[in-house]
């Protein structure tokens, strides 16, 4: 590995920590577990699924996706030793998936839907950090749906920010926002030293630098009347416990499944759904993931699921949260430069070591400040150019792609998609409804010419064209080109021959050397 590639890894891995370790504990708050759970499905998500993923760019952490079915799952499954057990047998079930080549899946996922995908988590990201952005942190930091937990809702958050607002936490959102555009221009791109500094990382340290000033200044000159309500601590601050020197914060850090739980049918239930789920999750962020990767790799679906079915039964050994793949680290990964899957793997080094032995250091960083570093995540998602593009390929790519985006943000990532991908496979149900064959009508001479495939997708739409032929007429079935046609349709040209004398209709099939086809009239 050349040292520039390497050098890339290690600064675009800084960054995703960064994004990472926020989002880990908020998730993990928002699933019903510990702030411990959620780093630790971090760490899992970059040793064991970065090591063994055949991906270059994706990061895999704690599920967002999986938020609600694991808040309720651990209420009702009676306790978290049980849970672990559920998620120890979800990650073997992935194992299989894999195994099995379950990753063919992710070639049926209608690119609109993939993009949607990526446009709404940028505008969810967007949405959800401005309060942050102001210093309005009264929900976790890495929740991602439309109904909050404190009440609220996306939108309604937006309207009580106002009254909330810390002035230096705009200050320095705004400034890690101006770094991050002034980056993008050629000249910076450009400059052998300033490009080799990444604009998140330099955001996130002029953030740190800005309040730890204002804290001095504060201090020193004794203006607390001013400064005092400038600056940023308590809850606008990220919030990793002290694991090494506090041990009640250590209380929790490993939970062992509880095997007896192994006979109880709800255990396998759930592991079921969370498999599936979190494989879904997982191949769509791995295809979204290929398709902002400038380097057009493609990664194996079926080493993916077999990656991400070894990290949850990891997960469930140490009592962890689900692990996916996850678009937002994903992505801040990709546009921070990450040349080889090393950076996820550093990202989670990074992550246990500053958690373990430097916490106070994590600490001094404003929420505001990993604002800017999310929200311009989120443009780079949903730039307007893509929503542009979408719109110019017509209504089948369009509609797809708009309804995916509006239903992720009025729901939540899953259900979102789940919607995204019915509107998806409805338009391709229709464009394989609309384009198997071809009516070509000609005085009394009606001609069917068929596609390379007509499948039993296609019964309603042959059965009125047929019925549709005026009596007396000459009906030419041309096969010529048709490689594989379904018995439903064999059915229904048999049946429609066997009453073509009473009408007068005669029929011709042309197949080539097709002798099933030959032989159907």
């Amino acid at each position: 590995m050349s040292s520039a590639r390497l050098k890339s890894d290690i600064f675009s891995s800084l960054v995703v920590f960064l994004v990472a370790l926020p989002l880990c504990m908020g998730i993990a708050l928002a699933s019903g577990g510990t702030v411990i759970q959620g780093i630790l499905s971090g760490v899992i998500g970059g040793l064991v699924i970065g090591l063994f993923s055949g991906s270059h760019t994706s990061v895999s952490g704690p599920a967002a996706g999986l938020i609600t079915i694991v808040d309720g799952a651990i209420r009702d499954l009676g306790s978290m030793e049980v849970f672990a057990t559920a998620l120890f047998v979800a990650g073997l079930m992935q194992l299989v998936f894999g195994l099995l080549r379950g990753g063919i899946l992710a070639d049926f996922i209608p690119v609109s839907v993939i993009k949607g995908m990526l446009a709404a988590i940028g505008i969810t990201l967007i949405l959800k950090q401005l309060p942050h952005m102001v210093g309005h942190d009264a929900d976790a930091f890495g929740e991602m749906e439309f109904s909050q937990l404190n009440g609220h809702n996306t939108f309604s958050e937006l309207y009580y920010m106002l009254g909330s607002i810390t002035p230096l936490a705009v200050v320095i959102s705004l400034l890690g926002l101006a770094i991050q555009i002034v980056w993008e221009r050629p000249s910076i791109k450009q400059s052998s030293w300033l490009s080799i500094l990444p604009a998140p990382l330099l955001a996130v340290v002029i953030g740190v630098l800005v309040n730890e000033g204002a804290k001095v200044l504060d201090n020193t000159l004794d203006v607390t009347a001013f400064l005092g309500t400038w600056v940023i601590q308590g809850e606008h601050m990220v919030n990793v416990p002290q694991l090494l020197t506090n041990t009640s914060s250590a209380q929790g850090f490993l939970v062992s499944p509880d095997w007896s739980a192994l006979i109880r049918f709800d255990v396998y239930k759930l592991a079921l759904v969370m498999a599936i789920i979190a494989s879904i999750e997982s191949l769509l962020s791995i295809e979204a993931g290929d398709k902002l990767d400038p380097h057009k790799r493609i990664s194996p679906p079926n080493k993916e699921l077999f990656a991400q079915g070894l990290g949850n039964t990891i997960a469930g050994l140490l009592g962890a949260l689900p692990v996916t793949a996850v678009i937002v680290r994903t992505s801040a990964n990709i546009s921070s430069g990450a040349a080889t899957k090393k950076s996820a793997i550093f990202h989670a080094i990074w992550l246990l070591a500053f958690v373990l032995f430097a916490p106070e250091w994590i600490n001094r960083i404003p929420l505001a400040a990993l604002a800017s570093v999310l929200i311009f995540v989120g443009y780079k998602l949903a730039r307007p150019g893509l929503i542009q593009a979408q719109y110019q390929k017509g209504q089948s790519a369009f509609l797809p792609f708009i309804i995916t985006i509006a239903a992720i943000l009025l729901t939540d990532l899953l259900i979102g998609i789940l919607i995204g991908l019915g509107v998806g496979f409805f338009f391709v149900l229709r464009t394989n409804y609309q384009k198997s064959f071809t009516k070509e009508v000609m005085g009394s001479e009606v001609k069917f010419v068929f596609s390379q495939q007509i499948t039993f997708l296609n019964k309603a739409a042959m059965k009125a064209s047929l019925n549709d032929v005026a009596s007396h007429s000459h009906i030419i079935l041309d096969f010529d080109h048709c490689h594989f046609v379904d018995a439903d349709i064999v059915d229904i040209i048999v049946d429609f021959a066997a009453g073509c004398k009473e009408r007068g209709i005669s029929l011709e099939v042309q197949a080539g050397d097709n002798v099933q086809l030959l032989n159907i009239v």
